[in-house]
């Protein structure tokens, strides 16, 4: 990101406003009235069972849903009617459930395509060299993930969870402003969720993130802040300390037989 950028950024309140963004599937409310904000920088974690309307509330942020009703401001834009494109090109990125990698090429490979993909120069036909920004902006990323071992690796040769971190250098390429995190502690072993937590914790402080988890222990260890979500609602909103102390949400959370 620019000095430039910086400063804008600096200078803006908001990372992400959502202002009473409903979304309905037919007669079903999957989102009632989610009213919330982010500061730059800032890393949210946003909590709740199967079924409460966290992944609904990422593809309303990222449109792959278009609310129906309210609005996504980023970085005091309104986005709402943005293709989910114009969104990446602004610096929102995210992460999925559901492995999105070039499983027949390389560790490296896939960082630098996704580096590439997000350059001026993406239609250029020229191959990469070793002085290639590009190349060395993916070398950076591959090791602010802890994959520098297995940068040679194909990548159905890595580990789940290898690949789950690959999935977040991904999400790195071009220095984005916003990372939304879907389910990344999902299917790892207790060692890769610590590892998980490391990548997080060295992420540059200016580029925030929201994760969406199953697991409290990782979200309140990444998370400045954590909204709880029940049934398409903002449940209760707070510190990650409040959150895990509160009564209502213990009862919630622990009796509601999350994953």
């Amino acid at each position: 990101m620019s000095e430039q950028s910086l400063k804008q950024d600096i200078g803006t309140e908001y990372a992400l406003e959502l202002r009473g963004v409903t979304k309905q599937f037919g007669a079903l409310n999957a989102l009632t009235d989610i009213t919330m904000s982010i500061r730059p920088g800032e890393r949210r974690a946003v909590l709740g069972s199967n079924g409460a309307g966290k992944t609904t509330l990422f593809n309303c942020i990222t449109g792959d849903f278009p609310p129906t009703s309210g609005s996504v401001m980023f970085f005091g834009e309104d986005v709402t009617a943005f293709p989910a494109h114009e969104r990446i090109r602004r610096g929102l990125r995210r992460t999925y459930q559901i492995s999105l990698l070039f499983d027949g090429l390389t560790v490296r490979d896939n960082v630098y395509l996704a580096c590439r993909g997000v350059s001026r120069g993406r239609f250029s036909m020229r191959r990469a060299n070793g002085d290639d920004a590009l190349m060395h902006a993916a070398e950076n990323l591959i090791d602010i993930v802890h994959l520098d071992d297995v940068r040679e690796a194909t990548v159905s040769d890595l580990s789940y969870g290898q690949q789950r971190q690959l999935e977040i250098a991904l999400a790195l390429a071009g220095a984005p402003r916003l990372v939304l995190l879907d389910e990344p502690a999902a299917g790892l072993s207790p060692s890769e969720r610590k590892d998980l937590v490391s990548i997080l914790g060295r992420l540059p402080t200016h580029m925030g993130y929201v994760i969406i988890e199953h697991d409290m222990d990782v979200a309140l260890r990444v998370a400045d802040r954590v909204t709880m979500m029940h049934n398409g609602k903002i449940f209760k909103d707070g510190a990650p300390e409040e959150i895990e102390n509160d009564p209502e949400v213990q009862a919630l959370y622990l009796g509601g037989g999350h994953d």
